[in-house]
């Protein structure tokens, strides 16, 4: 038994002796690793953030109706254009019942008072032309009378305007909706058919229209707290709008909010920038967009890849080639970086080619 143990532990030696023998024969036959080489090119770098949002109108005007009723006859849509004072809408009143018996109620009463007024001066001018009144007590009655019809005529005009909403005859009519702006229809909400509450001093009323400048829009977005203090009213921006075909445009920040919102764990601070009209192109209000605000920028400088960069306890630094395949290190000075290449100020120049990533077998 003892020899057959001995036998075995001299046979895994073996195995073991001529498996490693095999195995650096086999490295030994394996091409050495190559790698691939870039130099250092002079380019444009553009450090910058983007800004999500949407594009909508400076000033969007409510028009909103003046009396409650139904809205009777709308005579615009949306995309309609309209001037100050066109007419938008009318509206129908639904009088109340008991305002509606007041003001019949000082109809019918006025209409008595005139009635006892004029046959008090029909027996006044009998009794003048009997020498038996005087002319002043005659021009006193003629006054009643006519004051009489005035109030007549004031009852029957509050009837007509609890009952209509408007007087006849009246230049401006109360239940015709203008618009009060030059514009272009953005959004009519309500129905023909649905109720409408009049605006006071005490109820917003219900918007009858939305009417909007189309030729001056905003662009409105949001910027990460993380950026938020590298920008400034004044800057420059670039807005791409997905909506036509990556169109882009020109805008000028104008305004940063000082307060920030928490919006899914990370705080966001809203921005506005005006938009420069470009010709030929319509913008829609509504349509989101992408804002490339530019934080700092470097023309024409020596820049590489920061793929290429190798970093020893914070310091940057590359290979460069010194003969073929074969590198040494060399510490290098950076400036500003888009995320993809980096602005190099010292350590290598254009024609230095720098290690990169090892060519395929």
């Amino acid at each position: 038994m003892k020899r057959v143990a001995v036998v075995m532990v001299v046979l895994v030696v073996l195995l073991g002796f001529v498996g490693t023998v095999v195995f650096l024969a086999y490295k030994a036959m394996e091409p050495p690793v190559e790698y691939g080489t870039e130099t250092a090119r002079v380019t444009d770098i553009v450090k910058k953030t983007v800004a999500t949002g949407a594009l909508v109108p400076r000033n969007e005007i409510e028009i909103k109706s003046r009396v409650s009723g139904i809205l009777a006859e709308a005579f615009v849509e949306p995309g309609d254009s309209v001037e100050a004072g066109d007419l938008i809408a009318r509206i129908r009143i639904v009088p109340e019942p008991q305002a509606l018996e007041r003001a019949a109620s000082a109809v019918r009463t006025a209409r008595l008072n005139l009635q006892e007024a004029e046959r008090l001066l029909e027996e006044d001018e009998a009794l003048h032309e009997a020498r038996a009144l005087p002319l002043s007590d005659l021009r006193r009655r003629e006054s009643e009378v006519a004051r009489r019809r005035e109030e007549l005529r004031a009852a029957q005009a509050d009837l007509v305007l609890v009952r209509e909403g408007a007087l006849r005859n009246a230049e401006a009519v109360a239940t015709d909706i203008r618009s009060t702006v030059e514009g272009m229809v953005f959004d009519v909400p309500v129905k023909v058919g649905e109720s409408v509450t009049e605006t006071n001093t005490f109820n917003a009323g219900t918007t009858i229209a939305f009417v909007v400048d189309m030729s001056d829009m905003i662009f409105e977005g949001k910027v990460d707290e993380s950026e938020v203090g590298r920008i400034s009213q004044g800057m420059p921006l670039t807005i791409t709008v997905g909506a036509l075909d990556n169109a882009t445009l020109e805008g000028t920040l104008e305004h940063i909010a000082p307060k920030g919102v928490l919006e899914e764990g990370a705080v966001q601070f809203a921005i506005k920038a005006s938009i420069a009209p470009r010709d030929g192109v319509f913008v829609r209000a509504g349509s989101s967009a992408n804002a490339d605000i530019v934080l700092d920028k470097r023309t024409q400088v020596l820049a590489i890849k920061e793929s290429l960069l190798k970093f020893d306890k914070g310091e940057p630094y590359v290979e460069v080639e010194v003969g073929p395949q074969v590198f040494e290190r060399r510490e290098v000075e950076l400036g500003l970086s888009d995320g993809i290449m980096i602005e190099v100020l010292d350590g290598v120049g254009p024609d230095d080619a720098i290690k990169g990533r090892a060519k395929d077998s």
